[in-house]
């Protein structure tokens, strides 16, 4: 076949045989000379299967250039800018593209952005080459080159995404899911001195959960979407918190309720399989429920916690309320999922689930778990009145120690909890009752201690903390 046509033949690539030799010939009399035509098409094969990647999840910020193929999603705006050193306005738009393993944007500048606009239609395939980078939505491709390709992409632009297949850096995301949980509006001061509001919400869908925030005006629809809504987010996009993707909304997003049957089933973890430093979701009836507590923080601010007991067909579990979660509705019998809970090591080397901000709480019938007017300090088991399980306290062993009439332990008493306050002195919870420790070590809040030592007036004077 000859050395030019073997090579040809050996390439993967959308380019066919005439403009591959073209291209070789155009590279012979770059070069001056310094290369034959066998040479030339040896350098134009390594070019183009440079930067060959299988599909856009692939594409990675930090790459020289990113060659793909993929669906045209979304076109966006043609916008104009000026810059610094040119008078002449630059052009830019933004194409959203996608292929089975994700989505990504696709910056066209100048020229090309005016030629994206004329000639492209959504469900257009384009083979792509350009320069992946971080954007303000996530990575995202500054193109150098794009053109038509005869490759078939299974992606369906006009469908709405699934939780589960949702990509860092998409835009224009549509879902329609079931409220799981709404958080209370929280306000923050930007760089600019103007005040900020920011609030989450949790939807879910047959595919999965994932958390939305919402911004400044959008806040106000968490309090006007209870827990059990079916509601259509339009026009969101989607970033990473803390390892985990969440959808955001812009100004310009819309979230409304929808008459539409979605149907959320959550995946739990038997408490019985639970292992400490995991942060799982797990899900049962409540057992019991104690009274909220309230604790100073060492910057002087006040923290509130109120522990459950939680009861699935494998065993049981004390959930740690943090926060505002406190303030929950949660009563026995209740049927909770308490998502992104963190396990840790409990009481009497029980372990336990704590439920901070980032912990998402809810019916797993879909009903409201809406904040409490007051402090529900109910203590039935409800349907599991008769069962005689629940949380071993202090007083409950019985075999502690002894007092002696002047309220001092006759004997070193030993208490396990979580430190609910850091300052003089410090204070741990076990679930059931606190306890206020002297000691001279430096402890943090969350940390899992035990003090042993004497008791005296309600204090123990830690000999040993560990």
């Amino acid at each position: 076949m000859g050395a030019i046509a073997d090579i040809y033949a050996d390439l993967d690539a959308d380019l066919d045989e005439t403009a591959f030799r073209e291209a070789v010939e155009a590279k012979v009399e770059e070069m001056g000379g310094l290369a034959d035509e066998e040479t030339a098409a040896m350098l134009i094969a390594h070019e183009l299967a440079d930067g060959e990647i299988e599909g856009v999840a692939d594409v990675e910020a930090g790459m020289e250039e990113a060659k793909f193929a993929a669906k045209v999603t979304g076109i966006g705006e043609l916008r104009t800018f000026e810059r610094d050193d040119d008078d002449e306005d630059g052009r830019v738009v933004n194409v959203e593209v996608a292929d089975e393993t994700g989505r990504i944007r696709v910056a066209f500048w100048d020229e090309r952005a005016e030629g994206a606009v004329e000639e492209l239609d959504v469900g257009d395939v384009l083979k792509i080459a350009g320069r992946p980078q971080e954007g303000y939505n996530g990575i995202e491709v500054s193109a150098d080159r794009a053109e038509p390709a005869d490759v078939e992409i299974d992606v369906d632009p006009d469908g709405a995404d699934s939780i589960e297949a949702l990509s860092l850096g998409e835009s224009d995301v549509t879902l329609t899911g079931i409220v799981l949980d709404t958080d209370s509006i929280r306000t923050f001061e930007r760089d600019d001195g103007s005040e900020g509001r920011v609030a989450n919400l949790t939807l879910g869908d047959e595919t999965g959960r994932v958390r939305v925030t919402l911004w400044d005006d959008q806040t106000e629809r968490v309090n006007e979407l209870a827990p059990g809504t079916t509601v259509e987010l339009v026009d969101g996009y989607v970033r990473e918190r803390d390892g985990d993707l969440e959808v955001h909304l812009s100004a310009r997003s819309t979230l409304e309720a929808v008459d539409a049957d979605v149907e959320y089933v959550p995946e739990t973890t038997p408490i019985e399989e639970l292992e400490i430093e995991t942060t799982v979701d797990i899900g049962g009836v409540v057992r019991s429920t104690d009274p909220k507590r309230t604790f100073e923080r060492d910057d002087g601010s006040e923290g509130q916690v109120r522990n459950v007991r939680l009861q699935d067909d494998t065993g049981d579990i004390r959930v740690a309320l943090w926060g505002e979660k406190a303030d929950r509705e949660i009563a026995p019998g209740d049927e909770i999922q308490f998502a992104n809970v963190a396990i840790q090591d409990g009481w009497r080397e029980d372990l336990e689930a704590s439920a901070g901000w980032r912990a998402s709480v809810f019916a797993i019938d879909g009903e409201s778990t809406a904040t409490a007017d007051g402090d529900d300090d109910s203590a039935g088991l409800g349907a599991f009145a008769d069962d005689g399980a629940g949380g071993e306290t202090v007083s409950d062993a019985g075999d502690a120690t002894d007092e002696r009439d002047d309220g001092e332990s006759e004997g070193p008493t030993e208490f396990t909890g979580t430190v609910v306050q850091a300052g003089d002195p410090v204070v741990l919870d076990n679930g059931s009752e606190t306890m206020r420790v002297e000691t001279d070590t430096s402890v943090h809040l969350g940390q899992e201690l035990t003090a042993r030592g004497p008791v005296t007036e309600d204090r123990l004077d830690a000999e040993e903390l560990f």
